[in-house]
């Protein structure tokens, strides 16, 4: 299934935020073409036997922790009847641009399953296997003390990680992570090598989110045949 990693959706000039009408755009493709959000957890329960799938998943996921996640991002999904999981800083939060403990509190309420994306956002695999742990285990510590909830996946800062990274996540309690790597996400392989859907901002409107999903699907056909 494809999983959408989006950052920001705010009217910043970055290659990594999305404008507010494109991403409701994209979000009334999803909801018009019969897709269904998950969550992660709700993914990787299917995989121990709790319960199916919709027959057109989708998980959708936002790096980071900005505050237009909460105030953009997370109205335009209810319009259309989706949910998100957002991989958060956790050293960042409250700080400017960047979601306060309450509106994270708030996303969860209101479905948004919360995810870690280290404590510092640094490249994981180039800081050694101890401090690559304590990465890991601080995020997710923080996270779980200040939520009141299990924190259970990540996603790489920059998308970097190597060896000792997998060990680090299995020895800290991570059920999954997700990558920068193009393609289709699926439990039946390497769960802490979570393929994702990559959404910068579009030069060619909705054709290009409509390109980027059926790369996706290519991508994970060809994989399926290795």
């Amino acid at each position: 299934m494809p999983i959408l990693a989006y950052h920001q959706v705010s009217s910043l000039p970055e290659i990594y935020s999305v404008d507010a009408n494109e991403f409701d755009q994209q979000m009334q493709y999803l909801a018009e073409h019969g897709y269904t959000a998950i969550s992660l957890g709700e993914l990787f329960a299917t995989k121990q036997g709790g319960g199916k799938l919709p027959s057109r998943p989708v998980v959708i996921t936002f790096d980071d922790g900005y505050e237009d996640n909460y105030l953009t991002a997370l109205p335009i999904m209810e319009k259309y009847g989706m949910k998100g999981t957002v991989f958060v800083i956790a050293g960042q939060v409250g700080q400017t641009e960047y979601m306060t403990w309450e509106q994270l509190k708030a996303m969860q309420q209101r479905g948004t399953e919360i995810g870690s994306h280290t404590y510092s956002h640094v490249a994981l695999n180039e800081i050694s296997p101890p401090e690559q742990l304590a990465e890991l285990v601080r995020s997710k510590q923080v996270l779980e003390t200040n939520l009141g909830q299990r924190v259970e996946f990540l996603a790489y800062p920059y998308g970097q990680y190597d060896s000792a990274t997998i060990a680090a996540m299995q020895q800290a309690g991570y059920t999954g992570a997700c990558t920068g790597r193009p393609g289709l996400g699926t439990t039946s392989g390497d769960v802490y090598q979570l393929n994702r859907v990559n959404i910068p901002r579009p030069k060619y409107g909705l054709g290009e989110f409509r390109l980027r999903l059926l790369r996706a699907q290519i991508y994970g056909k060809l994989a399926s045949l290795w």
